[in-house]
C-alpha cells in the first residue's frame, strides 16, 4: 500500500503501487504487506531525529513490524527466503519526496526512478539488511535487484 500524506512534490502512485508489487516479487515476499508513505520533508526530520538521531531530513527510513524479529534466524535480524512466506506484515517504508528529489538530481536519476530505488532499498531495510555493517552484502543484493527490475 502507498499513501501520499504531503503535497508538495507531485507523485503518480499508480506505477510505484506496480512496482513495490515487482519487487516484492523478486525477493519472494508476495504475500507480506508492505506500507510506503510519503511525507513531509519537515516530518522526515522529525523521524530522521527521533530513531537515527541525526539531525535533517533524509530520503528514506524503514520500520520493521515487530513481528520481524520473530521469523528471523536466531542470531540475526535478516529475514532468510524460507522465513519470509510466513510474515504478514513487513514493516513501513517513509519517503520524503523532497529529498528524494535532490538524490535524483545527484545520482542522475529521473525523478520516479529514484523513487523505485527508494522503495527497494526500504524493502531490504524491512528484510533486515544493513548497508552500513554489513560489509557490502546489501549494497551487492540492491545492485542485482536493480538490474532485474530495470533501474539504472
Amino acid at each position: 500500500m502507498i499513501l501520499n500524506r504531503q503535497r508538495r512534490v507531485r507523485v503518480a502512485i499508480s506505477p510505484l503501487e506496480a512496482f513495490l508489487r515487482s519487487a516484492q516479487r523478486q525477493l519472494g515476499i508476495t504475500r507480506a504487506e508492505v506500507s510506503v508513505c510519503f511525507i513531509t520533508r519537515a516530518e522526515m526530520a522529525k523521524l530522521n531525529r527521533i530513531y537515527r538521531k541525526k539531525s535533517g531530513p533524509t530520503d528514506v527510513l524503514s520500520f520493521p513490524a515487530q513481528e520481524h524479529a520473530t521469523t528471523a534466524r536466531p542470531g540475526t535480524q535478516r529475514c532468510w527466503p524460507a522465513q519470509r512466506r510466513a510474515i504478514r506484515f513487513l514493516g513501513d517504508i517513509a519517503i520524503s519526496p523532497e529529498e528524494a528529489r535532490k538524490y535524483a538530481k545527484r545520482n542522475h536519476r529521473s525523478f520516479p526512478e529514484e523513487l523505485r530505488v527508494l522503495i527497494l532499498h526500504g524493502i531490504l531495510h524491512l528484510l533486515g539488511y544493513d548497508h552500513e555493517t554489513d560489509d557490502g552484502e546489501m549494497d551487492r543484493l540492491e545492485e542485482r535487484l536493480r538490474r532485474r527490475l530495470g533501474l539504472e
